[in-house]
């Protein structure tokens, strides 16, 4: 059985992971710190942005293979991922940001979550 679908977001998200990992050297070296964040706001808020992603991302990806190896209509999976990698884009960018309480990183929570809960109770029904 054919993964496209899940290949296509899980590759995209290695990419944003690179990118947000990249985000951290950077203002690592800028910082002068290379454990810790030093009390440097903007390393720490790279770093959360990197965690969070790392945190909530591999189980996304994994309902969305589940879903897809289940059968799941090409849109829905695509329904699944689209709303994963828009809620990290905007979450990371949220987050990175000098205020980052912010309708950015609450709406892409949000959307994580919310790919969370459909994807798993899609699998749960499917199951």
């Amino acid at each position: 059985m054919s993964v496209a679908v899940t290949s296509i977001y899980a590759s995209l998200l290695a990419i944003l992971l690179i990118i947000l990992s990249a985000f951290v050297s950077k203002n690592r070296l800028r910082a002068h710190v290379s454990v810790g964040a030093g009390g440097d706001m903007a390393l720490e808020n790279a770093m959360r942005a990197q965690g969070n992603f790392v945190e909530y991302v591999p189980l996304a990806v994994l309902l969305l293979l589940l879903a897809e190896l289940q059968g799941g209509q090409t849109w829905l999976l695509h329904a699944f991922g689209l709303t994963l990698l828009a809620g990290r884009l905007l979450h990371a960018w949220g987050i990175t940001r000098e205020n980052n309480v912010n309708n950015a990183r609450k709406i892409g929570v949000s959307m994580t979550w919310l790919m969370l809960l459909a994807a798993a109770v899609y699998n749960l029904w499917k199951f």
